[in-house]
């Protein structure tokens, strides 16, 4: 691939041209869906003809969209996959400065999951060298999502023995003695995005098994009073919604060789009247503990629909001007 560059006054021409042929298809996707997409997040025009691409938009804007797309075409070259997340990734990742994702992936069995912004490359990272890692932020920024493919894929290396997953069954003001159905049809409801993720991650099957043997834990945060947990990797989902009582109960059954991530959305705690969240309790309790880290993720690393990004920001924008 070469690049040529015509700047004027107020637009800037980038000319790239491409060494491989067979790869355009699918660098520009489906009815040039992608070619599409990027003009759309990088606020440029692009013109394809041949192997040559021609990038047109302010110097900055034909700047990102060119490292997005130089990114996708080696992307390709090495042969990975090209999905719609990916080129939104490229450009997200190219509108901060930063370098792609490739080398942060994590292999599970039905795929590879890597970040898709620079705040999900850092918590990432985290998630690799702590054993204890608190991700706080919005729906759609990947906090639960990478936690459970992290524990996958220790599990799978042999890293772990077992994987147990958790939430407190507090939310929108149910409670579980009036839901209909035994103990396990009562809870389902509020692990499902657990089993949602671990689906992404691994078989039905397999899924299945390793629940039989006890290998993944699936299980509401109540259950985990007295126990220890040793050589295994915990996830504590929505904590939001535990009280500070619970998140001590919950933070001290770490035991040897285990990792603990623990993920919620400050914002949307659904505790009764007001009642201080564990999450934030354990925030200002535990910031200056040694071993802990806190990871803070915002709009800018929600990778669900882009309109999940305008609303998370229009709630932030209006507590914001509330607290002022």
């Amino acid at each position: 691939m070469s690049d040529t560059a015509a700047t004027g006054r107020s637009a800037d021409v980038r000319r790239m041209t491409f060494d491989d042929n067979a790869l355009l298809p699918v660098l520009y996707g489906n009815h040039d869906r992608h070619l599409v997409r990027i003009e759309q997040l990088a606020n440029v025009q692009l013109s394809a003809r041949g192997n040559q691409l021609a990038i047109a938009g302010s110097a900055d804007d034909a700047a990102i969209a060119h490292k997005a797309i130089a990114g996708l075409y080696e992307r390709l070259k090495r042969g990975l996959s090209i999905e719609i997340a990916d080129v939104d990734a490229a450009v997200r990742f190219a509108r901060t400065g930063a370098d792609g994702a490739e080398g942060d992936g994590i292999r599970t069995r039905r795929r590879t999951v890597q970040a898709r912004s620079p705040g999900q490359r850092t918590y990432l990272t985290a998630l690799r060298e702590r054993d204890m890692v608190f991700a706080l932020g919005p729906a759609g920024s990947g906090k639960t999502y990478l936690a459970v493919a992290m524990g996958v894929s220790l599990l799978l290396a042999g890293k772990v023995e077992r994987i147990v997953l958790s939430r407190p069954a507090v939310e929108a003001g149910e409670r579980l003695g009036f839901l209909p159905g035994d103990m396990k049809e009562k809870i389902d409801p509020y692990l499902r995005p657990l089993y949602d993720a671990l689906h992404d991650m691994l078989p039905a099957e397999q899924i299945a098994n390793r629940m039989e043997s006890g290998e993944i834990e699936i299980a509401p945060l109540a259950f985990m009073r007295g126990r220890t947990l040793a050589h295994c990797f915990v996830i504590l989902d929505e904590a939001q919604n535990t009280t500070p009582m619970q998140m001590r109960m919950f933070l001290t059954r770490l035991g040897e060789g285990s990792r603990m991530v623990i993920t919620g959305d400050p914002s949307q705690t659904d505790l009764p009247g007001g009642q201080r969240s564990g999450l934030a309790d354990a925030v200002d309790t535990l910031k200056d503990v040694e071993g802990v880290r806190f990871i803070r993720l915002t709009s800018k690393d929600v990778v669900r629909h882009d309109l999940v990004t305008r609303i998370v920001e229009a709630y932030d924008a209006r507590d914001k001007k509330a607290k002022a």
